[in-house]
């Protein structure tokens, strides 16, 4: 009986002590939740980019100079000797390529020894000439002796004139079996070798001429009116990150007939020594007109009987309502033309619940 007494005392201390320490416990508990801040309604956000309304469209292209001459002789003959080289530099006047001068010299002679052989007889047809006057003063000739030897004189005068002309001829034939360079420019073509026989006017080098450079491209008829009045930039495949201001300077009257599209040539003011001949370029067409504008979410779009405004959500998670001007709707989207800067990131999903005193939190995902 005794024992019994003394086990239900302990048991009965034993059970007070548990609930004391559960009770401890749980106070614990309820200051540390009362002390956890509360953590900031979760939102989703969107990014405002402004970009053209028309986008921009892009061509590649190749750097051609403005002027590549095809250079020939202007006589026929063999080609002795050509003097330069695909890629070489070249000044005003120097030679190219030279053709066998034998003919020419020949032919040069021979129109030599025609002009002195007109020259004697001129003088031969002047003095009967002068003697028909003399006799024909003193009347012991006739008037038609008289006539024959001023014909005479005067076919006399019209050879020795022919004879000099041909000799002017031949001796511009033969400073033609010289090829120069008639502008400072670069080889870009040899079509000859010496040995070869050419026509006259055949091409036989190729220079490009130091100058204005333009980037060439073909431009689809859909496009045509953007090139004639829309603005254009150039960037090189070796170089991306530098861009050049380009300018139509000529489009092509008619398409193609196998690609359907414009040859469109567009000079380069501003090219420096970077831009060589060859080179592959990318050409940007824009238009001059379109006006930069944003598309965002339609669930973005707060509007409560008042203008079209925006949740901005700042680096703090506070948010901040701003009206915007709004361009277009479209099926799940809102394009806007200004109101928020570029960049900025707006709230994009539950704008009717939220209230501009609260603080947000930015997750990337949403989960119930």
């Amino acid at each position: 009986m005794f024992a019994r007494s003394i086990f239900a005392s302990y048991y009965k201390l034993l059970t007070g002590a548990s609930l004391a320490f559960a009770v401890f416990v749980l106070a614990g508990c309820n200051e540390k939740a009362a002390e956890a801040p509360a953590s900031g309604r979760p939102v989703l956000v969107a990014t405002v980019h402004y970009s053209a309304e028309t986008p921009e469209r892009s061509f590649v292209g190749t750097i051609r100079p403005r002027i590549e001459t095809d250079m020939g002789f202007r006589v026929p003959g063999k080609v002795a000797r050509r003097l330069v080289e695909v890629g070489q530099t070249v000044d005003v006047g120097q030679p190219l390529a030279t053709l066998d001068e034998v003919d020419l010299k020949l032919q040069a002679e021979q129109a030599e020894a025609e002009f002195r052989a007109a020259t004697g007889v001129l003088a031969q047809a002047s003095a009967s000439e002068q003697r028909a006057k003399d006799l024909r003063a003193k009347g012991w000739t006739t008037d038609a002796q008289m006539d024959q030897s001023r014909a005479a004189a005067d076919e006399a005068r019209a050879r020795l004139n022919r004879a000099e002309r041909q000799v002017e001829l031949t001796k511009n034939s033969l400073s033609y079996a010289t090829l120069l360079a008639d502008s400072r420019g670069v080889v870009t073509a040899t079509l000859i070798d010496p040995g070869q026989v050419v026509a006259s006017g055949q091409t036989a080098i190729r220079v490009a001429r130091f100058g204005e450079k333009e980037a060439v491209v073909a431009i689809p008829e859909t496009l045509v009116g953007r090139a004639k009045s829309g603005s254009a930039t150039v960037t090189l495949w070796s170089d991306a990150e530098k861009k050049y201001t380009a300018k139509l300077r000529e489009i092509a009257p008619s398409a193609d007939p196998a690609t359907r599209t414009y040859l469109a040539k567009f000079s380069l003011p501003e090219a420096d020594d970077k831009v060589s001949l060859g080179m592959t370029a990318t050409l940007t067409l824009a238009d001059a007109a379109t006006e930069r504008v944003a598309k965002l979410p339609l669930s973005a779009l707060f509007s409560q009987g008042g203008n079209p405004s925006l949740y901005i959500v700042d680096e703090t998670g506070a948010v901040t309502l701003k009206p915007v001007v709004v361009k277009s709707y479209e099926t799940n989207s809102v394009v806007i033309s200004g109101g928020v800067n570029d960049g900025a990131r707006v709230v994009a999903l539950g704008v009717q619940k939220l209230d501009p005193a609260q603080k947000v939190r930015v997750v990337s995902s949403l989960s119930f």
